[in-house]
Parts: structure tokens; sequence; C-alpha cells
């Protein structure tokens, strides 16, 4: 027997396959397997070379040593145990399986009948058992080697109060750009590129937010429809990185993206997909964890554990109650944290995560595994409150420490800006960071994602472009997506020559930026909206890898680089302005020590404060909104002492221009207007009003004023 078969005791911790200089130690997970192979293959993937028994278990790991392994060697399990789908037991151990700690792959993957652990097309196909074995056409795990030069990295550290996320897509957002080098295009390597970075700069945002990077798979029926997985949102593995965003092959390249994304002061937020694995429903592949554990990986239904419980809607649900599904979890976190060095995460479908037996549970374990971890306690944590499970839409309903995204700011500003009637009352509590639904548990104002546009859903331009989704090119006969979009075409579906059409919609577009961007709470930009990028009406884009997804970054016309320049504006304008992100929830509390405002005040046209009548009313479709600069000093007993300017924030929603009664205050002397939407390139100070006097605001327009003393000096200002 050669050296290398000699398979020594190994341990049983870590999990996974870890290089220590002279050999691999190997450990999996499988409470109910028989028995465990060891496959390693060839340099081309192709042959395999030696299988190896895994005869150590200890505490449900199967483990072993291989001295004389090296980092690039290419492994893969065979696993044995029953196939009995009835009871939940789907082994079978011709399908070679994935590690589910692998942290790279190697090959391709195209999907057959040969991955299915059924005869495809049998009678009760998932009760039968398929024989062929598809290690050829499998993608294979690599054994790496974690070092790099991590020196001089310093993590941003953005304070919650001065976040600002981009939401973007590794391929889509550089793949058209003819200013990077054609093979950097798509990539890790492309978003770091020196014309991106100095863009992300210019752009004024502070954390970039990558839609999935975890390895994910083509679905079967997308690939039979010529089509791709675009988005991601289909996990393989949660410690690999996707090969197709790798234009080196090499693991550095994710962290090389990271560290000069650090140099340049930007965090790095991942999307990630822990409720579903890309397996499917009982009709899906046996890729890794359904062949290594397929009762102890996934929630099944209890009076019929061939079925999956799926409160996903993706076939499966992750089960995260199992303390070693729950490791995993942690430790793929944990490694994206403390290896590659990512500053948070945003988590698709956190409701799932937060399920127990008995429900949803913002007490639940992950999320107290993630509060008392020492290295995931001090990242961004960001959460999707909703599943599509019993009680599965928990906007408000997670834990301190804990953002989410705000589709009632979403959706209540799209509808106030388009017009309808009665949403006056409900705009109000998310212009100030929704503390209905966030203060308690001591949560802070930044909890709230505020976004108009993602990636689910009309891109900005689309949403004032389209009343209805067009989604054909997805081959569902434009079932798929949301159908209620909150939107307008304002005259036309789609691309028009209407010039009049045209600047309507630029004008909704800056209101929607500009009343993101002035509210509190912590905005998220879809990356894109900026300029202007177009989805053709496609409102569920996730399958479309090509130029309907894709930001293109050439021909951009003068009316989408004004559009820029105001978004930049506005973007300066929000850092600029501690009154637009207060750490504390504001209610109109007298606290303000100069002028003697409340620190945030309702006004209608009239000038006075909105009475609840006023609130009621369908037709109301003007109001103001007043923030008291010198307020800052209150509201923090950490010591922040931040002053400002006296803002006053003017809405008309309204499809006529409206007077509006300049309010007065002892010692003010004008109303300067910092901002017009309906005037994007007016200048600061450009246009100063009397307290008193009537202010004509224009047909579906934003301004922005701020309260200049009697003595000439902004209120307060230092």
């Amino acid at each position: 027997m050669s050296a290398r078969a000699r398979v020594w005791p190994g341990k049983y911790y870590p999990l996974g396959a870890v290089w220590d200089g002279k050999g691999v130690n190997f450990a999996l997970f499988s409470a109910n397997a028989e028995a465990v192979e060891l496959c390693l293959f060839d340099s081309s993937g192709q042959r395999e070379i030696e299988r190896l028994v895994l005869t150590e278990n200890t505490d449900q790991i199967w483990h072993g040593y291989v001295p004389g392994l090296w980092p690039g060697t290419l492994y893969g399990y065979r696993v044995f145990g029953p196939y009995d789908p009835y009871i939940g037991h789907r082994f079978n151990h011709h399908k070679l399986l994935l590690d589910p700690y692998a942290k790279q792959f190697y090959g391709k993957l195209h999907l057959g009948d040969e991955h299915c652990g059924y005869q495809v097309g049998h009678r009760d196909s998932d009760l039968s058992f398929d024989t062929r074995d598809n290690a050829c056409d499998m993608l294979k795990c690599v054994v790496i080697d974690t070092n790099f030069n991590w020196d001089g990295d310093r993590p941003p550290e953005i304070p919650w109060k001065q976040t600002l996320i981009y939401e973007t897509h590794v391929r889509g957002y550089t793949i058209l750009n003819e200013g990077l080098p054609s093979y950097l295009r798509g990539t890790f390597s492309g978003m770091v590129h020196p014309d991106i970075i100095n863009y992300l700069k210019s752009l004024g945002i502070t954390s970039v937010e990558f839609m999935p990077i975890h390895a994910f798979i083509d679905d079967r029926f997308l690939v039979d429809r010529g089509l791709r997985n675009y988005w991601g949102y289909n996990t393989l593995c949660f410690f690999a990185p996707e090969q197709r965003y790798l234009s080196s092959g090499h693991l550095s390249e994710f962290k090389t993206m990271v560290k000069r994304l650090h140099d340049a002061d930007i965090e790095v937020l991942l999307d990630v997909v822990y409720n579903h694995t890309a397996e499917g429903d009982e009709m899906g592949p046996t890729l890794s964890f359904r062949g290594i554990d397929n009762a102890s990986y996934y929630r099944l239904n209890v009076e019929s554990k061939r079925h999956y419980i799926n409160d996903t809607g993706c076939g499966n649900t992750l089960n995260l109650t199992h303390p070693r599904v729950l490791q995993m979890v942690m430790d793929s976190l944990r490694y994206w944290v403390n290896e590659m060095h990512v500053d948070g995460f945003r988590f698709d479908l956190a409701v799932t995560l937060g399920r127990e037996e008995y429900g949803y549970d913002r007490q639940g374990g992950f999320f107290d595994a993630i509060r008392q971890d020492p290295a995931l306690s001090r990242v961004k944590v960001i959460a999707e409150p909703w599943d599509i499970g019993p009680g599965g839409y928990q906007l408000g309903g997670f834990p301190a420490g804990t953002a989410e995204w705000n589709d009632r700011f979403r959706d209540t500003t799209r509808r106030f800006w388009r017009g309808d009637d009665g949403i006056l009352a409900r705009l109000a509590p998310n212009l100030l960071a929704s503390s209905d639904l966030f203060e308690h548990n001591c949560r802070r104002p930044a909890s709230t994602i505020n976004y108009i546009a993602s990636h689910d859903g009309f891109t900005l331009s689309d949403l004032v472009s389209y009343n209805d989704r067009h989604n054909d090119a997805n081959g569902e006969d434009n079932r798929d997506g949301h159908p209620s979009n909150f939107s307008n075409n304002y005259g036309t579906e789609g691309p028009t020559a209407d010039y009049a059409i045209q600047q309507i919609r630029l004008r909704q577009r800056r209101n929607l930026f500009a009343t993101l961007l002035l509210s509190q709470g912590t905005p998220m930009i879809l990356a894109g909206d900026e300029l202007g990028r177009s989805q053709l009406g496609n409102n569920n884009a996730y399958c479309q890898d090509n130029e309907n997804s894709w930001l293109n970054w050439q021909n951009i016309s003068s009316e989408e680089q004004e559009f820029l320049e105001f978004v930049r504006r506005l973007i300066n304008f929000r850092h600029a302005h501690p009154v637009l992100r207060r750490p504390r929830f504001l209610h109109g509390n007298k606290i303000s020590n100069v002028s003697k405002l409340l620190d945030v005040s309702w006004l209608s046209p009239s000038g006075d404060i909105l009475n609840s009548s006023q609130w009621q009313e369908p037709k109301s479709y003007c109001c103001g909104l007043l923030l008291a600069g010198d307020a800052g000093e209150y509201l923090n007993a950490d010591g922040y002492q931040e002053t400002d300017d006296t803002l006053l924030i003017i809405f008309n929603a309204a499809p006529n221009p409206l007077p509006f009664h300049m309010p007065v205050f002892p010692g003010a002397n004008q109303w300067c207007c910092l901002l017009d939407t309906s005037q994007p390139k007016l200048a600061e100070g450009e246009i100063s009003i009397n307290p008193g006097d009537n202010f004509q605001i224009q047909a579906r327009a934003l301004n922005v004023f701020s309260l200049i003393l009697e003595s000439n000096q902004l209120l307060n200002k230092n």
C-alpha cells in the first residue's frame, strides 16, 4: 500500500479540507451515513486516481488525514447509506458529492439526468434509485492554501449613520465597460479597476453590496431555454466564490478586490443565501447536502419526509435548527469575515433563518449565534424581512443589531410621487426612519434600509416608464415578477421621443432619488439608477445575463450625465448635513436650544402645523418637513454634538404648482433654497424667500431650504 493510500485518523475539526504543510485533513459531517469514501482526481478532474475510506467517525463527523497531499488536489465524496425518501434518506454512493466546506471548485457543471439520485422519467421517479456514475461530469473540490498578504488592510468601519449602500452585480456592472481590459470585465478584478474605483469614489457611496457571489448553478430549466441564473440566488456552496467571477482562477483575486476597496474607504457587503440550496425539491439533483445527509440538512414535511418544507419558494429550506447545519452557516460567515475580510452581509429571505420548529422567532438560535460571535457581532447585518412561509412578513420584527430592507418605504414613496390619494399620512413615518416599526430594543434609525429600487423589480428608470411588467424574455408567459409596482409611464409605455414625457420622467426620478437621500435611515441605491439603466420593463431579470441587465457605460446622453451630477450633488448634500442622518428617532420634541424649534415639525402649505384632518385628507399632496439643525447635541448620550442648518423640505406630488407659505420664526431672516428638483441646475442661494412670503413650488417637485438668521449666519453652523 502506498504512503498516500494510508489514511491517518486525523481530526474531526475543523470541517472541510485543511492543508497543514505536510498533508490534508478531511472532515465531513453526516449523522445518518453508513460509510464515506474520499475520491481523489488527477489534475484534469476526469480520472479518479484513488478512493480512500474514512473509517474514523467522531460525534457524527467522518474524518481522516492524508499525508503528502498539496493545495490544488481535486477531490469529492461518495456517501453510503439508505435510499428511503419516505423517512428522509436519499443516500446514493453512485453520485460524487461536493464538500459543503469546499473553498473552491474546478470544472463546469452541466446538469443532466445522471446528477439525479433517482431514475428520471421513472414512475414515482424520486422513489427509484439511479446507479449511473456522475463523477466525470461533476465539479471537483479543490484543496486550497489560504495564505494571502493582508498587510496594511484596514476595514473602513463606516458608522451606520454615515452609511450609503450601493447594490450591484459583479458581472453586470463591468461587462460592458470598454475602459477595462476585456479579460477583467465581469470579474472581481474588474470591480477594482482604477476607473471603477474612481467612479465609485466620485459618486460618494460608502459600501458596495454585491449580489450573490457564492458558487451557484444554472438551473436546468433555464439552460433549456437558453438562459442562465444571472442573479445567483441558487447557492451550491457557502464557502466557495463563483468561478465565473474569477478572471485569474485564484481565490486571491477576491481578497485583492476587498483590499483595494478598503484602500478606497469602501466597505464590501455580501448578499448571502442561507435559506435554501441549489438542489431544489425532491425532483432536483443530488450534488452535495442531499446525498450527504438529507434528513439533517433540510427541513422535511413532518407527515411525509419524502417532501420538503418550502418556505423559500425555491424547493427546499435549509434546516438551521440542526446544530451542525447552524454550525456550517456560522463557519461560513466567519470565513468570509476572518479570511476574506468582508464588512457585512445582507441575508436573503432572512425570516427563514429565524424559523424554529414552532415558527419565526426573532430570538431564535441563528440570531443569538450572530450576536454573541466575536467576529460577526461587529460587522453589518441586514435582513430581507420576509419569506413565503406562515407569518413570513416580518418587517420590523428582527432583533437589535440587525438592519432591514424596508419595502414599505419603497412602496409608499412610489405611490406618493405617483399621485395616489391618501398617502401623505403613510409617507411621513417612512421619511423619519419608520419609528413605528424599528424603535424597539434600543434600535436606531439606521435599522431601516430605505430604497426606491433594488435588483428585484423595476429599475428607477423603468419605474417611470412602464405601467406593466414586460417579462416575456424569461419564458414564463409574463406571469413571473411582482404584478404591483406602483409605477407610471406618464402617457407612453416604454421609450418615447415625446419631450414632455421625457421631462416629467426625469423630474420624477429626481424626486424619488431626493426623497431617498433626504430621509432618515440608511439609503440604498441600485447601481445604474444614477445613469438611467433600463431593463426594458422586465421586473424579474433573474435569468437575463445579457444587455437587458448589464450596465451600459457607453453613449450616455447629456440628460443622463446631468442626472448623474444631480445624484452626486444629492449624495454630497446628505454627507454634509448631519440633520439628515440623526442617530435617534425624531418625535417632535422641544429640544432645540437656539431657534426653540421642535426637532421635527410637519407643515401644511399654509405654513401651519399639519392638523389631523389635513393628514387624512385624500387629496393632500403637499407638505413641509422642518428639521431643526441645532437639535443634534441632544440626540446622543455618547457625545454626538453635530449641529447643522435648519432645513425645510417641501414635497409637492400634485400635478399643479402650489403656493407654500414660508414659516416665520423669531430671528429668522431668510429661507435660502439649496435644492429644487424642478430646476436641477439651480445653484445654492440663487433663490431666497422672506419668512411669511409665499413660495410657488412647482408641480411634482421637491425643494430644500435652509434657515438664515438675522445675523446672516446659517443657524448655529460651526
